[in-house]
């Protein structure tokens, strides 16, 4: 049977509505600022952004003139922000959402306006550029092919110990975002979790006057920042766990009998165990019946 991907698309309702514009802004060096940045802020007709003070700043550093209307969208907002803000493109405007820097919705506000204007089939569409994330992988040395995304681990030593112990079998590359002075608790954390070998990285101001890449084991990342008075925006790259050692069918032949005694088939009991372990079906079938062979001898 041939299928099609749903696509979205505005009903009449919408067809004159106008769009949502998620903008990255630099996270240090303002020449990072993209060119559709600087048109964006020009020409939409409202701009949403964490702080004001921060999108003066921007502005004035980048030599552009803001005409549209400025609000405000924070944590301490957002949901009843969202719907004045959808309604705006309902309208027919364009929405231009930001936060103070990198990419909207990505550890920052902007997802529950993403979400809303979504439900609503409103044009969602982003201005790409600078991510905090991105930049920590690539010049971390760590496995970047597949990587996944923490943002902030629980403050309390117990939620933090209960998140870290969910990551401890994740294979990808890790990353994750802290303040500087909770850095040094964080990786003893990570250390205590995954072990003083496990290998990582602490990025600090990228691409900032004082960007510092340190690189080490958790054991030796801990006692750096323990040491020192840590500044800036901190984000921390892992090293995934390291592959499961490879078993031998025959070393799982008595794991399969346990299951046999328990009431499983032996084929059924053969099918789960090498889905677990990764081995062949035959070879730990054949195991086990040799085993059984050798037994009656």
């Amino acid at each position: 049977m041939n299928t099609k991907p749903e696509v979205s698309e505005p009903s009449p309702s919408t067809s004159d509505a106008g769009i949502l514009v998620l903008a990255a802004t630099p996270i240090g060096n303002l020449k990072d600022a993209s060119e559709r940045l600087k048109e964006y802020l020009t020409s939409a007709d409202v701009i949403a952004v964490e702080d004001t003070r921060k999108l003066r700043k921007l502005t004035s550093g980048l030599g552009v003139s803001v005409h549209g209307r400025i609000v405000t969208n924070h944590d301490h907002n957002e949901q009843r922000r969202a719907e004045e803000l959808v309604e705006a493109v309902r309208s027919g405007q364009t929405v231009l959402l930001m936060s103070d820097a990198g990419m909207p919705t990505v550890s920052d506000p902007g997802f529950r306006v993403v979400e809303r204007a979504v439900e609503e089939g409103l044009t969602v569409s982003c201005a790409p550029g600078p991510s905090a994330v991105l930049s920590a992988l690539a010049v971390s040395g760590l496995p970047s092919d597949r990587f996944a995304f923490e943002g902030f681990v629980p403050r309390k030593a117990s939620e933090r110990r209960a998140r870290l112990a969910e990551l401890i079998d994740e294979r990808r590359t890790m990353v994750f975002y802290e303040a500087p002075h909770r850095l040094a608790p964080m990786l003893g954390a990570l250390v205590e979790s995954f072990g003083d070998e496990r290998r990582g990285v602490v990025a600090r101001e990228l691409t900032k006057l004082h960007e510092e890449v340190i690189r080490g084991t958790l054991g030796e990342l801990f006692m750096w920042a323990d040491h020192h008075q840590v500044r800036g925006e901190i984000a921390v790259v892992v090293e995934g766990a390291p592959e499961p050692e490879a078993q031998s069918a025959d070393s799982l032949t008595g794991e399969a009998e346990q299951l046999v005694a328990d009431g499983v088939r032996l084929k059924e009991a053969v099918n789960r165990i090498a889905a677990t372990h990764q081995v062949s079906k035959r070879e730990l079938y054949e195991a086990v019946l040799a085993r059984r062979a050798e037994d009656d001898a």
